[in-house]
C-alpha cells in the first residue's frame, strides 16, 4: 500500500516533467502547416535558457499570426527559432502581408535576426507539405548517419523542396551537412543559416 501511495504521489511530478521536456524538444512552436525538425535538450549546444527563448519566440509568433485574421486565413507560415535566429518560411498572397508578418516577428523580444524566406503566392497544397516533411526526415537521417556530425547541433526545415539548415556548428560540419542535404533525392536547393563556432 505504501509503494502505491508513493507512486501516486510522484505521478503528477513525472507527468509535469515529461510535459516540460516535451515542450522543450518540440519541433516548432509555430507551424501553420509545413515541415520542420527539432532538437533534443540533451547535448544541445544552446544553453537551456536559449532553448526556452526559442520555444517562447515560436509560440509568440504563432499567437501574433493567429491574431491577424488576414494572415492566419490566407497564408501558410512556418516560424523556426534557433538560438534566437529566426527563419520565416511559407507563402502569403501580397507583399504588404509579408512585410507586416516580418515586422511582427522582428518585434518579438529576444529575436536577434530574422531570415525572410516567405514567397508571394497561394498557400502550398497539402501534398507539397507532405513531400517537404519526407525530405526533412531524409535529410535528418543522413545527418544522423554521418559519424563526423552530431545531429543535435542541427535543425532542418524544408519548404517547397528547399532545405534550410540552422545550428551552431563548425565550418566543416556545416559544409558536410549541406553536402548531405544537397545529395538527398528531391531537394532542389540548400540554404545554410548556421552560426559558426
Amino acid at each position: 500500500m505504501h509503494a502505491m501511495n508513493t507512486r501516486a504521489a510522484w505521478a503528477p511530478r513525472a507527468l509535469a516533467l515529461a510535459l516540460m521536456v516535451g515542450a522543450l524538444t518540440g519541433c516548432v512552436g509555430v507551424m501553420l502547416g509545413g515541415a520542420a525538425g527539432g532538437a533534443s535538450v540533451v547535448n544541445d549546444p544552446r544553453t537551456t535558457g536559449s532553448q526556452v527563448e526559442d520555444e517562447s519566440i515560436e509560440i509568440k509568433a504563432g499567437n501574433l499570426i493567429r491574431g491577424d485574421g488576414e494572415l492566419n486565413q490566407q497564408s501558410h507560415i512556418n516560424v523556426t527559432s534557433y538560438n534566437q535566429v529566426v527563419l520565416v518560411t511559407g507563402e502569403t498572397p501580397t507583399e504588404d502581408m509579408r512585410t507586416r508578418l516580418i515586422e511582427m516577428v522582428k518585434g518579438i523580444e529576444k529575436v536577434r535576426t530574422v531570415h525572410n524566406e516567405v514567397t508571394i503566392g497561394a498557400p502550398s497544397p497539402v501534398s507539397a507539405r507532405s513531400k517537404d516533411s519526407w525530405l526533412t526526415t531524409n535529410v535528418k537521417g543522413r545527418i544522423v548517419g554521418a559519424k563526423e556530425l552530431s545531429a543535435i547541433k542541427f535543425k532542418v526545415v524544408t519548404e517547397a523542396a528547399t532545405v534550410y539548415l540552422l545550428g551552431m556548428v563548425t565550418q566543416a560540419e556545416g559544409t558536410l551537412a549541406a553536402q548531405l542535404a544537397s545529395q538527398t533525392p528531391g531537394v532542389l536547393r540548400v540554404v545554410k543559416l548556421f552560426e559558426y563556432q
